[in-house]
């Protein structure tokens, strides 16, 4: 689910390539990973491949890499075509990361994993799959092709529920009188369409942008998070990647949201005896004496250059977190000490 790096879209004549992709901070990626000759790696969100080519460039290693997004997978035959046996794709949820790695590599363990969390300009800039308030399209934003749409949410779900979900993974102050808001045009008219939601929104703020950014942004953004349980999906993922790096292994995650990032600082923070974890499901002197299974590469997050975010102002956002793994035992996963928003449903 690689960001775009602000080619994407452009007109082409009819002799020309397509641009290539290039993830964001590709170059930190790339300096934090140091692919070697011989190595594997796992990039656990495809997208436009970006990474994944970075990495098989850089070295004659090998790399596993999964989308739950059925139209990444679709598009990577060239890539596959290019680099043959040294990619193996696999259209999974990167949740799955350990299961995917078991089946395609025996189980050994890996030299590095590579995550990139959120929304891919692929799916922004494509309206047919309704993540974005820019383009009208069908309310989707699944990122793959299974489960509820947002417009059956919306449209089916209780008022507190969508004030909670709005606040809870949107962070928006205003999330009451939006799910009120929400709830009393659906009565008369069932919402199917992004450019729908996005005026309910915009209503509710007079039409004025908040923070310099579009009405409905944190609304989308919370949407988004709740349908594809984008929070879980990332839990899940980072413990996954913990088991299957070997030591000495590199983690490198690139988050876009203040929770995403919050959830990867705490994970890699934890396991690396930089915090106390604080939880009712263990005891304080099993915590205290867990070797740290993580070392952490930078104790402030790398972001993108002055030079990169001219080119693609989208990369703004972007966090990228590492860790080396060290030859301790993996931790438990648990949740309650990652920062998960509190959320009633």
């Amino acid at each position: 689910m690689t960001r775009g790096g602000g080619a994407e879209g452009a007109s082409l004549g009819p002799a020309e390539k397509p641009p290539r992709h290039i993830p964001v901070l590709r170059s930190e990626v790339l300096e934090t990973l140091a692919p070697k000759d011989g190595e594997t790696y796992i990039d656990g969100t495809f997208g436009a491949g970006g990474y994944t080519r970075a990495i098989l460039e850089a070295a004659d290693c090998r790399v596993l890499a999964l989308d739950r997004d059925p139209n990444a997978i679709r598009g990577a035959a060239p890539l596959l075509a290019e680099f043959g046996p040294r990619l193996t794709l696999v259209e999974s949820p990167f949740s799955r990361l350990e299961e995917v790695a078991q089946d395609a590599l025996g189980g050994a363990q890996v030299d590095g994993v590579v995550l990139d969390i959120g929304v891919s300009s692929m799916q922004l800039d494509d309206a047919e799959r309704g993540f974005s308030f820019q383009h009208d399209g069908p309310l989707d934003m699944r990122m793959s092709s299974n489960g509820q749409t947002v417009a059956d949410f919306v449209n089916s779900a209780a008022e507190e529920i969508i004030a909670n979900v709005i606040y809870a993974f949107g962070e928006e102050h205003k999330s009451r009188a939006i799910a009120r808001a929400i709830v009393r045009r659906r009565v008369e008219t069932p919402y199917a369409r992004t450019r729908e939601l996005a005026d309910t929104v915009s209503r509710v703020f007079h039409g004025r942008k908040v923070d310099g950014r579009h009405p409905a942004t944190r609304t989308f953004q919370a949407l988004r998070i709740f349908i594809n349980d984008e929070l879980g999906e990332l839990a899940s993922a980072l413990s996954a990647a913990e088991r299957v790096l070997k030591p000495g292994g590199r983690l490198v995650v690139v988050s876009f949201h203040s929770l995403e990032d919050r959830i990867v600082k705490k994970f890699i923070a934890e396991r690396s005896g930089k915090t106390q974890s604080v939880s009712r499901h263990l005891p304080t002197e099993t915590i205290k004496s867990t070797p740290p299974s993580f070392r952490i590469v930078n104790s402030r997050p790398l972001t993108p250059s002055k030079g990169e975010l001219d080119v693609n102002p989208r990369a703004r956002s972007a966090r990228l977190r590492a860790a080396f793994r060290t030859d301790s035992d993996p931790w438990p996963l648990n949740r309650e000490t990652l920062g998960f928003p509190a959320f009633e449903d």
